[in-house]
């Protein structure tokens, strides 16, 4: 089915179906509504190009990823927020542009691609506390949405971000009310900004309680599962080992949980452990009792949220900054108990 049949189908103008379809703000509600559904159940599909023509826009979303975070394209968290975002730009009938960039060469990437006309908008992952991507984009002009934030950049920009320090907060406290004292973080990488506002809600709960951090008790680094190994193994064989431990991803939790077993310990009775991401399609937290205690966040849902802000801002490019902050669950498994004696 073309745009022809369809706008014959509904006894509309193909200018009006075409509007409703790209979200002009002309078209009224109803409208939209009921072109949206036959398109659905007509199972119309517009052309790319030609609805680019028709729009003057690439139908194009663009993701750049610095080759030495290129381990992020077979991170399944990474894979979820990325499939969230583009069932939402499929559904619009856009496009993902995936481009890898040599770090540093992102300023030259970004001013290519929006001379080009390459994409209409931007989805910024990763920021680091002061992030130079920021204020690069706003200079073009060009639309785009950070899936996090950064701290110390102050100039007002669209952000969906996870209650981070919140959550890890929420999570040191609970292990706290276990009668844990010897609590470790095995974080991200923390000149990330979701890295440090984790360290800073760990921190939080132990200036609370009265507790003096040991720097011995906390590691920073890429997430990967032998990070997660390391870090236990070598916390594990101190004199005065921790009996929990937080941990900023699932991944590198699996690696906590094999350094514990790998002692003879058992995770949950001898350590604690609780993690953070656990909700991923693909690396399933167990069934009806999750295996690890997690603060829990759907990423695949943030990429879908994400995705809606941006084409938001693409149809409404004067609309004002928006942020949203979603918050994290605490999820109770078999991977925390009280605290040994």
């Amino acid at each position: 089915m073309n745009l022809k049949e369809l706008s014959h189908h509904l006894n509309l103008s193909q200018t009006t179906v075409s509007r409703a379809l790209n979200g002009y703000p002309e078209v009224s509600e109803a409208t939209r509504k009921r072109v949206q559904e036959a398109a659905h159940a007509l199972h119309y599909s517009p052309n790319a190009r030609a609805k680019g023509l028709a729009t003057g826009r690439a139908q194009a979303i663009g993701h750049v990823l610095p080759v030495k975070t290129r381990l992020e394209m077979v991170n399944p968290i990474f894979g979820d927020f990325i499939a969230g975002a583009s069932e939402t730009y499929a559904a619009a009938g856009y496009e993902m542009l995936l481009s890898l960039v040599e770090e540093g060469s992102e300023e030259a990437l970004y001013r290519s691609l929006h001379a080009r006309g390459s994409v209409d908008g931007i989805l910024l992952h990763a920021p680091k506390m002061t992030d130079t991507r920021i204020p690069i984009l706003q200079d073009l002009g060009m639309p785009f949405v950070v899936h996090g934030r950064a701290s110390d950049v102050t100039t007002p920009y669209c952000w969906l971000d996870t209650d981070n320090l919140r959550a890890f907060r929420r999570a040191t406290e609970y292990l706290q009310s276990l009668g844990h004292r010897r609590i470790a973080l095995v974080n991200g990488i923390e000149t990330q900004d979701f890295a440090h506002r984790r360290r800073e809600g760990y921190l939080a709960a132990l200036r609370a309680a009265g507790e003096r951090p040991d720097p011995a008790l906390m590691r920073s680094a890429e997430m990967t599962e032998s990070y997660g190994f390391e870090a236990a193994s070598d916390m594990l064989d101190a004199a005065n080992p921790p009996t929990a431990i937080l941990v900023a991803s699932l991944i590198s939790a699996l690696g906590v949980r094999r350094a514990i077993e790998a002692r003879g310990l058992t995770m949950g009775r001898d350590v604690s452990v609780i993690t953070h991401d656990d909700d991923l399609s693909y690396l399933q937290n167990g069934t009806e009792t999750p295996i690890f205690t997690a603060t829990r966040s759907s990423v695949r849902e943030a990429g879908k949220r994400a995705a809606e802000m941006l084409l938001t801002l693409i149809r409404c490019p004067d609309s004002a900054p928006m942020t949203e902050l979603i918050p994290a669950e605490l999820v109770i498994g078999a991977s925390t108990g009280p605290a040994p004696r």
